[in-house]
């Protein structure tokens, strides 16, 4: 179990009900249907799947990738998306953004076999996303209150509307140092739903189709990605939710595996550097139990569909 404690005026959330430790140490475990079926419920049902002794390792040639230097400044992370993707984010040589481009190919390689390996069910419908390299220290970066990712918020992205898919995400913390990667962990989803969706209007008629047209989003926004989008930024921008809201800080392991449904599991990043990161989107109807998504969660509450 990781390390968790929390902040003085806090409202505490037990570490019990967040984190479900698996005492995995090889990329592609034995696969058990019955075994598989019950770790996705509780990733379903918003816990966090904590992988202790697993590691990501890098080779002897690519240590000299773990420094900040790499970011080519434009960003805080570096990332391919797609299999032949080129790197982006990054800077230097070409030859040696190359090995690194590799590096985060291997890296996606294993995250999604990890997924493919523990939760059979899923792997037919597994779409793989961006792969992302995080160098950064967390302390030292500079955002909105909107891309501020120190702030509990789950997540949703504002120009690609995902109409209900799934946001699956499999974090390794490759700190060379031994430092961890220190999360606050918030509420159940149904509980900030409940909490603010009274403060999110419905989207104005013909907005998604204007965003299109304007070439800020890439596909139309369901009304389901309008709410995800409100509560993503109503989480972040009020500071009494930030102090008060019940939650947990948790400390990951350096040399340490989580998973996680990140459109579910509230989070804030707040300490630490060097983290990978792979996501990988779900249809709802391949989960165990869609009624557990944030879809049909926030379906429930509205009393409409919302695609």
């Amino acid at each position: 179990m990781p390390e968790a404690y929390n902040a003085a005026g806090r409202s505490v959330i037990e570490i019990w009900n967040l984190i479900t430790t698996l005492p995995l140490e090889i990329w592609t475990p034995p696969a058990v249907a019955e075994t598989g079926a019950a770790l996705a419920r509780e990733l379903e049902a918003g816990r966090v799947l904590y992988l202790p002794r697993l590691a990501f390792a890098f080779r002897e040639r690519e240590l000299r990738f773990l420094s900040s230097h790499w970011l080519s400044g434009r960003g805080k992370n570096i990332s391919i998306d797609g299999e032949g993707a080129r790197l982006k984010g990054a800077a230097g040589p070409p030859r040696e953004v190359e090995e690194l481009r590799a590096l985060l190919t291997r890296f996606r390689t294993q995250a999604a076999g990890l997924i493919r390996w523990l939760f059979p069910a899923y792997a037919p419908h597994l779409r793989l996303a961006r792969t992302s390299y995080r160098p950064m220290r967390v302390e030292n970066r500079t955002a909105s209150w909107r891309k501020d990712d120190s702030r509990l918020h789950v997540d949703a992205f504002p120009s690609r509307p995902n109409r209900g898919e799934r946001i699956l995400r499999v974090f390794a913390n490759v700190d060379p140092h031994g430092e961890p990667r220190v999360w606050r962990v918030g509420e159940p989803f149904e509980d900030i739903a409940k909490r603010l969706l009274p403060r999110i209007g419905r989207p104005l008629p013909g907005s998604a189709w204007l965003l299109v047209a304007l070439s800020i989003t890439k596909s139309r926004r369901s009304e389901y990605d309008h709410l995800m989008l409100g509560l993503h930024d109503r989480m972040k921008s009020d500071l009494d939710y930030q102090w008060n809201a019940p939650q947990a800080t948790v400390s990951f392991a350096a040399r340490s595996v989580w998973i996680c449904f990140s459109d579910q599991v509230a989070h804030a990043a707040m300490s630490g550097q060097f983290m990978l990161e792979q996501t990988l989107h779900l249809p709802v109807q391949a989960l165990y139990d869609p009624a557990s998504s944030p879809l049909y969660t926030l379906e429930r509450l509205t009393g409409r569909a919302l695609i």
